[in-house]
């Protein structure tokens, strides 16, 4: 799949990126997609949920009325669920709610998801670029000229640059992520996937080993 390069005021460049067919071209597993991405989902809960049964109250003891006699049900604890301020039946505790899943599957995931978003013609390829500093402007005006700022995009670095990450970090439509650290769920969740030239490469040597 070959794709032009576009420059950074959003013009097409004469140069072009060939995109290897053993990553953006496979018979997509949506069935992959759909367990690491749930893996992923579940490793982002902390689990820390926690309510009170009976037996962690504090509380009297005391029978808190006869057993007999009253006319109503019967009850022999103030910290009974049905009370106020008792326990709480079955309750949420802290548990654990990551699994694991083998590398093939999530390599296999990752592939399926590149693969739709290339066949939806949602990759584009950008010159390389890099910011003097910091400026959530400047990131804007590159989303402008790209005509992709009503999008949730997906910036593809093949090498970590500070400026690029906090220039994007303030707007919510847009992510910053290293071509190694690519995984199913950034991928799906952006409109649009945006590879730099030199991420290019570097997402074939992380995919193809």
């Amino acid at each position: 799949m070959e794709l032009t390069v576009y420059n950074l005021k959003g013009e097409k460049t004469a140069k072009t990126v060939q995109l290897s067919d053993s990553i953006f071209n496979i018979e997509p597993n949506d069935h992959a997609i759909y367990l690491d991405t749930k893996q992923y989902l579940a490793n982002q809960r902390q689990g820390t949920h926690s309510s009170k049964e009976k037996s962690m109250l504090s509380g009297s003891t005391r029978k808190l009325k006869k057993q007999k006699g009253t006319g109503s049900a019967r009850a022999g604890s103030i910290k009974s669920p049905i009370m106020r301020g008792g326990a709480r039946v079955f309750g949420p505790q802290p548990r654990d709610y990551s699994f694991k899943l083998n590398k093939k599957l999530k390599q296999l995931a990752r592939l399926s998801a590149l693969t739709h978003k290339a066949k939806d013609n949602s990759i584009m390829v950008l010159e390389d670029l890099n910011f003097d500093k910091p400026k959530t402007r400047h990131f804007v005006e590159l989303l402008e000229n790209l005509k992709l700022s009503d999008k949730k995009i997906l910036l593809v670095l093949g090498e970590p640059n500070k400026d690029v990450y906090l220039s994007s970090r303030n707007l919510r439509h847009a992510r910053v992520i290293r071509a190694c650290d690519l995984n199913t769920y950034e991928i799906l969740r952006a409109h649009n996937l945006i590879f730099l030239e030199s991420s290019v490469a570097e997402i074939e040597k992380t995919f193809e080993n």
